[in-house]
């Protein structure tokens, strides 16, 4: 159906690219974030766009949202996407051999990966004078500025002018009606809608809860930090091999082998955690992160993780880290269903509430919002 009314809840990665998917297919979008501006894991991640280690389910969903991310940075540069690919830093023969595995396999192709030596890592990264025997690059990896991209996308939906943005607006009831859904807010405004999609995030209580009960997801929760400048050009997304151990693109027997002859450090076992860099648009460099699954979460943030981080990224630059100028944690949702990349749920047809795509949101988002609009339209 051309021109519906869609009223999007949620002001996060996947309300903003529903509310982008339902303008771009003629739909008209009031868009509803209960806080003045969005800032759960969204915002507070890498802004990855990581198709490497996507499983094979995940792969060809992956590819198009990479490809719907790159025109949504060629339509609205405020983004800031990058093609800039990544390096998984490969520091033993044991993570050597799993780099290897990946490749000799037949998807290697469409992920981009290639096997580089040490210094054919420096010459593609120059940065990256540190320790380490190589590197498993992917050309298909990409970076969008996560504090800044949702506002600019906003912006430019708002040009449209079948576009309204309401911040600061929590919402009451959502109630099917004789012609479609009304959504009440706390301030006792009123939204008419044909349909309404629900992107709750990490707030599994409330709303989606009196909508749809108990469902199949949990909340995982990652600390964080920022530098100030580099002072020059880290060209790619960089991780290391613990990242291995964290994305099912990478399972197999070299996996298994690389888990049984090389534990993690203390330190890195005890919070799940991997290597991932990237370099922010202004020069500092985004590094994380950790794994915590088990609620209640703690307010406070640990300070051993951050060290380790310091360590592992100081080796492979071979150089001391600028000075940490901010400390973050942050929450976000995660679909318990193994054959599912998102969760959806539908308490009425006109509802749709979507949520838990894991540590995927921004990678994903795009690709998310383009199937549950396909739904719709059908």
């Amino acid at each position: 159906m051309v021109g519906m009314d869609v009223t999007v809840i949620g002001g996060g990665i996947l309300g903003t690219t529903h509310a982008w998917t339902a303008i771009a297919r003629g739909h008209r979008v009031t868009q509803l974030e209960r806080e003045i501006e969005a800032r759960g894991a969204t915002v507070r991640n890498f802004g990855l766009v990581w198709v490497s280690g996507r499983s094979s389910l995940e792969l060809d969903l992956s590819l198009r949202s990479r490809e719907l991310w790159q025109q949504i940075g060629a339509a609205v540069p405020g983004v800031g996407f990058r093609a800039a690919g990544s390096i998984t830093l490969l520091r033993t023969p044991d993570e050597v051999a799993v780099a290897e595995a990946v490749l000799a396999r037949p998807d290697a192709a469409l992920r981009g990966f290639r096997l580089l030596d040490a210094e054919q890592v420096r010459l593609h990264n120059p940065a990256l004078r540190g320790t380490y025997l190589g590197g498993l690059h992917c050309d298909r990896d990409a970076v969008v500025e996560s504090r800044v991209a949702l506002p600019a996308i906003r912006d430019h939906l708002e040009r449209s002018g079948r576009y309204a943005f309401h911040n600061d607006t929590d919402v009451r009831a959502v109630t099917p009606t004789a012609t479609g859904v009304r959504v009440t807010d706390t301030r006792g405004g009123h939204h008419d809608a044909d349909h309404v999609i629900v992107c709750p995030g990490a707030t599994h209580s409330g709303l989606a809860r009196e909508l749809l009960g108990h469902m199949p997801v949990r909340r995982v929760r990652l600390q964080m930090m920022q530098t100030a400048p580099l002072g020059e050009p880290l060209t790619t997304a960089i991780a290391d091999g613990d990242s291995f151990r964290y994305y099912p693109g990478f399972a197999g027997a070299a996996l298994e082998q690389l888990r049984n002859r090389q534990p993690q450090t203390e330190t890195a076992e005890l919070h799940r955690m991997q290597l991932l860099c990237v370099q922010r648009l202004h020069g500092g460099l985004t590094i994380g992160d950790t794994h915590e699954y088990d609620e209640p979460f703690t307010f406070d943030v640990d300070e051993a993780p951050y060290d380790h981080l310091r360590e592992v990224v100081s080796t492979l630059l071979g150089r001391d880290l600028p000075p940490i100028v901010r400390r973050w944690a942050g929450v976000y949702s995660q679909c318990l269903d193994p054959d599912a990349i998102v969760y959806r749920g539908s308490p009425d047809p006109t509802v749709t509430v979507v949520t838990g795509p894991g540590g995927r949101g921004m990678t994903l988002g795009p690709a998310i919002a383009e199937q549950t609009l396909a739904l719709l339209d059908a």
